[in-house]
């Protein structure tokens, strides 16, 4: 990612078959002229919401220059509200819900929050499955990853 045109641009999807069940994640990152793709997965059991909290996670954690301006594209409205809506009060609760049970996923959405604490992020929703090219691509990254995972989880 070496053009300096400023602005990352990050599609995220995560998928879960069944759910929960193995799990796959993929992000499009794009930087100016310059593309990468990043995917993975978990064989064994987990759910959607974690993978499509893995995917921003993996994609943010791959930056290696800080601050960036980041536009993160998710179709995940847990996501997008979680971080934009429910976090500052999960931390201020001590990770706990405001019906005082713990926030679940809080070891992701940890993750999440130190990944974004080190540049300018912008969180836009896409519907998923509507025809988004990157969102597409992020989809069909997200169930590579998850294929995989169980792949070479069945070669052990």
């Amino acid at each position: 990612m070496s053009d300096r045109s400023g602005v990352v641009e990050i599609y995220t999807d995560g998928a879960c078959v069944p759910n929960p069940g193995p799990g796959g994640w993929g992000a499009v990152l794009r930087y100016g002229t310059s593309e990468r793709e990043l995917c993975g997965g978990e064989a064994t059991r987990t759910t959607n919401n974690r993978m499509e909290l893995t995917a921003p996670i993996q994609a943010l954690e791959s930056l290696t220059r800080a601050p960036l301006t980041v536009m993160v594209y998710t179709d995940s409205v847990y996501v997008r509200d979680g971080i934009t809506r429910w976090m500052l009060r999960w931390k201020a609760n001590g990770w706990q819900t405001s019906a005082r049970q713990p926030v679940k996923n809080a070891d992701l959405w940890r993750r999440l929050d130190a990944a974004v604490a080190r540049h300018d992020v912008r969180w836009h929703w896409v519907k998923g499955h509507a025809g988004h090219p990157e969102n597409e691509r992020a989809d069909r990254l997200a169930a590579r990853g998850l294929r995989e995972a169980v792949a070479a989880a069945e070669a052990v």
